[in-house]
């Protein structure tokens, strides 16, 4: 299970039709450009996904159509997260029938929770899920960090295998790298920190990039894990302005812009997000003007 969790997990996004229903054709060739591209796993219905705003049977049949395509080639990962754990554990039921490699849950949001509140909320998903958990701490988006301290906590849980830290600090991440136990994965949450992660022995990152730049991206992380730090530092200096774009006007909605630059899915993202401006698409397009084919 840790091995085909190793390296880069691509956040997905949910392409739409103008009418804000899953455009499953645009799906199907975002697929396969993030395969094409040698990226290792994908996330369906994480946050890059739109999920808080897509119906539970949207999202599983979602979840069904991505299977279905790669029928067993790459590994699955599933977003399932929240802040009503009994809620979370009710619905985890419907995936037992599918062949995941592990769950993402991001730690609850709004609530606030203390860290023990933190930690018998994943100790029971652990519980109760019936796949691996992969945690996830996002403090911009939940208003709470899971500090070090929890997340080795709960790296003990047999059914919680990895971190995906997206808190931005570096020193937290350490912390985790140094003391965490040897079957138990950091995994980066942000693109642009990804390769200081992997130094430090962090052993991946679930991306966002890697929807749109699937080869030049793993290729990076690659490097990286196999200890040429001064190649990988250098690709990941080139990527830098890509990292600027994504974040330019929110994620995913920067993402689709240099989806629909590419042709692979429409701007599209749904309420209460916004599209993307004309001028971020344009941008997008000048970059890939100039960028080789082999660096996407």
């Amino acid at each position: 299970m840790k091995e085909e969790l190793k390296g880069t997990g691509v956040a997905l996004v949910t392409p739409m039709n103008d009418d804000y229903t899953t455009d499953y054709q645009s799906l199907k060739k975002l697929l396969n450009h993030i395969k094409n591209g040698k990226a290792d796993y994908v996330v369906v219905q994480g946050t890059t996904g739109e999920s808080p705003v897509i119906s539970w049977l949207e999202k599983l049949k979602i979840l069904q159509f991505v299977l279905d395509h790669f029928n067993g080639s790459m590994p699955v990962v599933f977003g399932h997260g929240g802040n009503n754990t009994f809620d979370l554990i009710d619905k985890s039921k419907d995936l037992k029938a599918f062949n995941l490699a592990a769950i993402l849950s991001a730690s609850p949001y709004y609530n606030k929770p203390s860290q023990k509140g933190i930690i018998r909320h994943y100790q029971l998903l652990g519980d109760a899920f019936p796949h691996p958990i992969i945690l996830y701490n996002v403090p911009s988006r939940t208003a709470s960090n899971m500090e070090a301290s929890t997340t080795l906590a709960l790296a003990k849980h047999p059914n919680i295998i990895a971190m995906k830290e997206a808190s931005g600090d570096l020193n937290q991440c350490k912390k985790i790298a140094v003391n965490k136990p040897d079957d138990f994965m950091l995994l980066s949450g942000d693109d642009a920190l990804s390769y200081d992660i992997i130094k430090m022995g962090g052993e991946g990152v679930i991306s966002v990039i890697g929807n749109i730049m699937p080869g030049a991206f793993t290729n990076m992380v690659n490097t990286a894990l196999n200890q040429d730090f001064l190649s990988a530092k250098k690709m990941n200096e080139q990527l830098k302005s890509v990292y600027d774009m994504l974040s330019e006007e929110g994620n995913p909605s920067s993402l689709k812009a240099g989806l629909e630059a590419l042709g692979l899915c429409k701007r599209t993202v749904k309420p209460p997000l916004f599209d993307a401006s004309d001028s971020l698409v344009k941008k997008w397009k000048e970059y890939f003007e100039s960028t080789p084919p082999r660096n996407i």
